[in-house]
């Protein structure tokens, strides 16, 4: 610990001004060498810097005088950050807490992701990672910020009726010209595709990209005519697709209200053997009443289940106890640049091991270069997909290896 209290010191007086100058960061560290030594660092860095012994003394300073920032070790006598962390989720489900481990294990990072943890750090702390982390935490928060006030914004202004009109003529005209793109999932050891997960497109361009024809939906309140359109369509080409291919078809939470995907007359029941339905993390799961039965349901006509977007998603690691997955897929946050991130290999290293001990095949989405295909490959992960394999089309492009 020594050796590293002294590089942390070297760096210290070396970081320029932060870019969010006065945030206010509450550092949790029982070792007095160490949490000294963090304090001076952002406090060099233009934070407003406080300090507290143990989880417990942090948590009564929070209760007087908020703070923008916790950054908190994970393992201390009294109070620990574990708790510091759980705790103030019960309170604050967006304020940044930053855990530092010395003696990282698979049970502390799974639950610093099940609390949404904002960062997961180990000792010996990079200083220059250190602090780019404290400000990716402040700069997300920031984010949220700016999103709760655009959403309470838009909830005191009356909707202009003609506008919505328009949108609304839009979407029926994106409905009508609705077609499906399919990029592979491949097996790597295999050398072969796995899989191919059908992707929206419209040749109508009045809504010019996916993101704004689901933004349209939600913002019409027509998710349920989206999701049917794309059900009728997507599983057509799988007459032609090889024996045993997989179709992966993206599920919007409130699709799973919609009493014509259980149907076993409907398009895709046809297929759903070789179906596996992705439910995305970005969407909370909580309030669809009977999921759990809705989900057994599915399943009894064949389809098997996926949860989309890991490591990006609100509720972290809980929908695994609800929706038991057959499937994950990790988010393109967690591959991006992991060769080169060694925080990232560690979190997607315990992913797959969880997801091996719990028999859940693990997708990583994203892959684009070479560099991240090794890496995932040697963390275990078999099953890549990305514009390193194949961009989206026609179907059945073959991957490239």
């Amino acid at each position: 610990m020594g050796a590293n209290v002294h590089s942390m010191r070297s760096a210290a007086t070396a970081r320029p001004g932060s870019q969010e100058p006065g945030a206010r960061v509450l550092v949790v560290d029982d070792e007095q060498s160490v949490r000294q030594v963090m304090v001076r660092m952002l406090s060099n860095a233009g934070y407003r810097v406080t300090a507290a012994n143990d989880g417990e003394e942090a948590l009564a300073l929070i209760e007087r005088e908020p703070v923008d920032l916790i950054v908190t070790d994970l393992a201390m006598p009294k109070t620990d950050g574990m708790t510091v962390l759980r705790t103030v989720r019960e309170r604050d489900q967006e304020l940044p807490v930053v855990l530092v481990a010395g003696a990282p294990t698979t049970e502390s990072a799974i639950r610093a992701v099940r609390y949404r943890a904002t960062e997961y750090l180990t000792k010996p702390l990079d200083p220059d990672s250190f602090l780019d982390a404290v400000h990716r935490a402040l700069q997300m928060n920031r984010l949220a910020a700016l999103r709760r006030e655009a959403v309470e914004l838009s909830q005191h202004q009356s909707r202009d009726v003609s506008e919505l009109r328009e949108l609304n003529d839009k979407f029926e005209r994106v409905l009508s010209a609705v077609y499906m793109v399919y990029q592979p999932i491949v097996s790597w050891s295999r050398q072969a595709a796995f899989g191919y997960e059908a992707l929206l497109r419209s040749t109508e361009k009045s809504l010019p990209h996916p993101g704004a024809i689901f933004e349209a939906a939600e913002k019409l309140v027509r998710t349920a005519d989206l999701g049917k359109r794309i059900r009728a369509v997507c599983g057509g080409p799988m007459k032609d697709a090889d024996p045993g291919c997989m179709l992966f078809v993206n599920l919007h939470s409130r699709d799973l209200l919609d009493d014509t995907l259980f149907d076993s007359s409907a398009p895709l029941t046809e297929w759903a053997e070789r179906t596996v339905l992705e439910l995305t993390e970005r969407a909370a799961i909580d309030g669809i009443a009977d999921i759990a039965s809705r989900i057994a349901r599915l399943r009894s006509l064949g389809y098997r289940i996926a949860i989309d977007d890991i490591g990006a998603g609100y509720s972290g690691l809980n929908s695994f106890a609800t929706v038991q997955p057959d499937f994950v897929k990790l988010d393109i946050t967690l591959v991006r640049g992991l060769d080169n991130d060694p925080v990232r290999r560690r979190l997607v290293r315990l992913l797959a091991e969880l997801c091996s001990d719990l028999g859940i095949f693990v997708v990583a989405e994203g892959v684009e270069t070479t560099g991240e295909r090794d890496a995932l490959i040697e963390l275990g992960i078999d099953l890549l997909q990305g514009y390193l394999f194949a961009r989206p089309a026609a179907p059945f492009v073959k991957p490239q290896f």
